[in-house]
């Protein structure tokens, strides 16, 4: 759903860039409490989210570019708001969104830089906001269990997809460059986006089932799980409910795993996505709503259109773009939740110090 450039207009071009640079100055200001080193009650909320923030940036990267068939002749890919949401808590899934966004639009022209604003508010806010509004609601009313976390991942990812295709066509009306009734213009990218949906929902909640199970010590959405015990009563087997024992020891196996598995998907995988185009240029191709578009301002990239210029081998030319853009994103990524960790450190220690001083 990346918007390129010349579909919505400069003026609510410019407006999207403001509210998404707000959005990132707020989820850096509510990421340090989620990175920060006091934000669990155990005393390792930053040691343990602030590494795997990075990590889910360039997996999202990474899934991204497997774009799987949804219909004759469309595709779709991941979106990601709602997994990282549940994974490093929703003000870090909206940095990790902007981070990926970012790497997209300079190194690969994926997505318009003006429209920069516009991608960041539809695919990284609005995502963020539904997925994990609504799978906090989920889990506050469903047992504290494992697969209720899961479910409740799946059914925020699918919610998500077409909210954000129902706020790009909010911006298309305020916006558009050409003149498509609106009603065709919700109904086709609801409609292709709910397909989509399905897709997203089946990754998040096998990308959260998978790190639940072997580490819930690090979802953000799992704090507080609980895991069912069985006690004998008068005989007989019955489940009881208890704390899950925090898992103890670094994260650095997840760590590692996570990495080399964005890298397959990246590098080798991806040569396997569909190369149908994706539910929104489907329906701009369709609706017309492409009629303006622009070329890409980084379409010089020597790393546009996830190749790498002067490699003639597709295959061997996408998996390094692939394996590049993982590193990059996962690079900039963790330096950024790094230094927002760090920042938070410092206002504790200062504040401490004052409280002693006092």
């Amino acid at each position: 759903m990346h918007v390129p450039d010349g579909f919505i207009n400069a003026p609510v071009s410019a407006v999207a860039g403001v509210v998404a640079a707000g959005a990132v100055a707020v989820s850096l200001r509510g990421a340090r409490r989620e990175l920060g080193g006091s934000s669990r009650a155990d005393g390792h909320g930053g040691e343990r989210t602030a590494p795997l923030a990075g990590l889910v940036a360039a997996f999202i990267f990474a899934v991204q570019m497997l774009n799987f068939p949804v219909a004759a002749g469309t595709s779709g890919h991941l979106l990601g708001g709602a997994l990282a949401a549940i994974l490093v808590g929703p003000w870090t899934g909206v940095l990790c969104i902007a981070v990926v966004l970012l790497m997209q639009g300079i190194l690969f022209a994926d997505g318009g830089l003006t429209a920069l604003g516009v991608n960041i508010t539809v695919m990284g806010v609005v995502t963020v906001v539904v997925a994990y509004a609504l799978f906090r609601g989920l889990v506050l009313v469903l047992p504290r269990t494992r697969r209720s976390v899961t479910v409740a991942s799946f059914v925020a990812a699918l919610v998500s997809v077409p909210a954000a295709a129902a706020a790009f066509t909010l911006v298309y009306a305020v916006g558009g460059t050409t003149d498509v009734p609106l009603s065709k213009v919700l109904t086709a990218m609801v409609g292709v986006h709910v397909l989509i949906g399905v897709g997203e929902a089946v990754i998040t909640m096998l990308t959260v089932g998978a790190v639940v199970a072997v580490r819930p010590d690090l979802v953000y959405g799992a704090r507080g799980l609980t895991t069912p015990l069985k006690l004998r009563v008068d005989g007989e087997l019955v489940d009881a409910e208890a704390p899950a024992p925090a898992t103890a020891g670094s994260p650095r196996k997840l760590w590692i795993g996570g990495v080399v598995t964005a890298l397959v998907l990246a590098g080798f995988v991806s040569f396997y996505a569909s190369a149908s185009p994706d539910g929104l240029e489907r329906v701009a191709a369709d609706q017309g709503i492409d009629a303006k578009v622009e070329e890409h301002a980084a379409a010089g990239s020597p790393f546009a259109d996830y190749g790498v210029r002067n490699v003639d081998d597709a295959r061997l030319s996408g998996g390094l773009a692939g394996v590049i853009g993982v590193g990059v994103t996962l690079a900039v990524g963790t330096g950024a939740f790094w230094v927002v960790r760090r920042r938070r450190t410092n206002e504790e220690a200062a504040a401490h110090q004052e409280a002693a001083a006092a």
